[in-house]
């Protein structure tokens, strides 16, 4: 079922100030990860931070695996949780890395973003409810479920093929 039809009933949940955000009820909406504020401060990097906590973006062509085609699995910065696979990162050209499907459902969430005068998907970490990026559709890549995860770099941790087999 895609993302964009059909959406589930939604509920409002805490937003940026400023920020008009919904999220779709269903699996990742209880984190398993939880820390305070301070926390994720002292773990993380100031932009890590930003991006992860606060939902920033980082600027294109400038994140760490924009360009990237390493073989490998992409894990959630904040806390380590497996989301992506090099097998559906693709080239979209559009300055961040791009991938057409999560590693597994239930890996990520939805919400519902209407921020900055559009509606778009935001993608959090089920596990961490840390932000990643967006998703989009319908954009024509010919990708086999014409999506494009929309990830910031700061957001993943790649851990090489070669790297997991050590």
């Amino acid at each position: 079922m895609s993302i964009f039809s059909n959406r589930p009933k939604v509920s409002p949940v805490a937003a940026p100030e400023g920020t008009a955000a919904e999220s779709a009820t269903g699996p990742g909406d209880n984190p398993s990860v939880e820390k305070s504020d301070a926390q994720w401060r002292q773990e993380l990097t100031p932009d890590e931070y930003r991006v992860l906590r606060q939902a920033g973006t980082e600027r294109p062509y400038t994140g760490e695996y924009w360009d990237t085609h390493t073989t490998g699995v992409y894990q959630c910065r904040a806390c380590g949780t497996e989301l992506f696979t090099s097998q559906e990162k693709f080239d979209s050209h559009c300055g961040w890395p791009s991938f057409w499907a999560p590693l597994a459902e239930g890996t990520v969430r939805y919400i519902h973003d209407r921020t900055l005068g559009m509606e778009r998907v935001e993608v959090r970490c089920a596990t961490c409810d840390s932000h990643l990026g967006h998703v989009f559709e319908g954009e024509g890549y010919g990708t086999p479920t014409d999506q494009r995860f929309c990830i910031n770099s700061v957001s993943l941790k790649l851990v090489s093929a070669d790297d997991a087999g050590q």
